[in-house]
């Protein structure tokens, strides 16, 4: 059920543009896990059968210099083992969402490292709790994939046997 959700989400990203031109907005264009989320059964945007070492990484502040640390661990760690053989998740929540908005400092760095196979999960709660303060849910990077809860995507992952990281 993932996958056809996660099929559906790459159908409707080919329009994105289209959209952007009749000011519409690309909110549900991000790949969302609220209904299919198995705590026993984690899934994920990226395959990567391959990966021998897996690893979650938490961002849970406003802060870019934190951002740019965790993004620099994620490179170092594709770096040195190599994009098929680790699997980096990225778990925002609070006010660590920030990272993923598109004017976001490290913006560009996300699409780039998303495309090495880094899969970027943001909390529904916390952008509840952004929409409660600024009237709308926030927009994210196409590529955010939408949890239930951060953490509990984090205690999901670790549950797994991922490897806990937090910059």
């Amino acid at each position: 059920m993932f996958m056809k959700s996660f099929m559906k989400a790459a159908v409707f990203a080919s329009v994105l543009p289209v959209m952007g031109l009749l000011g519409m907005t690309t909110a549900s264009a991000n790949v969302s896990m609220l209904h299919d989320f198995h705590f026993n059964h984690p899934t994920f945007v990226h395959d990567l059968p391959f990966a021998q070492h897996h690893v979650v990484i938490q961002v849970s502040q406003d802060n870019p210099a934190r951002w740019t640390l965790t993004l620099n661990n994620a490179q170092n760690l594709l770096n040195y083992f190599g994009q098929e053989k680790v699997q980096i998740v990225v778990v925002a929540f609070g006010p660590g969402i920030k990272m993923y908005l598109p004017n976001s400092p490290v913006a560009s760095r996300i699409a780039a490292i998303n495309a090495e196979g880094v899969e970027f999960d943001v909390c529904h709660n916390s952008m509840e709790a952004f929409k409660q303060k600024t009237g709308h849910l926030p927009k994210l990077d196409p590529s955010v994939v939408i949890v239930p809860a951060g953490i509990v995507r984090i205690m999901q992952l670790e549950h797994a046997g991922f490897a806990y990281v937090k910059p």
